[in-house]
């Protein structure tokens, strides 16, 4: 496996987030699910699993429950979209989203929560501010930011 071979199976995903209204939470989130349900999610989640397994994925460490690594910048190839991955149970790092989020959540341990909903997909809209967090178990999430943008506070 190589970060083209994820990047390659999660461009579909970009197509769809990039056409999305994030400032609906709940109307892009039912979007992503009518087009691409958790039962259809299986191969990528298992692709991000092993990647995450291989140790290339989330090479960076911000706290003993919490790693991270980008697989791609946003550039016309991911649809304007950062792909962005955390492994995580716990609380991340404060921060705002200028133009939205959308994380793809693949549950690691237990039955994690992230903030507050079971995914597999979480929506927060443009000029949010949060504290990300995992509860109930690990969860590995791969978000996608439009034009990159997160600011942390």
């Amino acid at each position: 496996m190589t970060p083209d071979t994820l990047k390659d199976a999660l461009r579909p995903l970009c197509a769809t987030v990039a056409t999305l209204d994030l400032s609906d939470p709940s109307a892009a989130e039912a979007s992503l699910n009518r087009a691409h349900p958790a039962a259809s999610l299986g191969p990528v989640m298992a692709l991000l699993q092993q990647a995450q397994a291989e140790g290339w994925l989330t090479p960076k460490r911000a706290t003993p429950a919490l790693t991270f690594g980008r697989l791609a910048k946003a550039t016309p190839d991911t649809h304007d979209l950062s792909i962005d991955v955390v492994d995580m149970e716990g609380a991340g790092a404060e921060h705002v989203h200028p133009n939205g989020e959308v994380s793809l959540c693949v549950v690691q341990s237990g039955a994690p929560v992230f903030c507050g909903k079971p995914g597999p997909w979480v929506v927060v809209p443009p000029g949010s501010r949060h504290v990300p967090f995992v509860e109930g178990g690990r969860m590995l999430i791969a978000y996608f930011l439009p034009a990159g943008a997160m600011q942390f506070v």
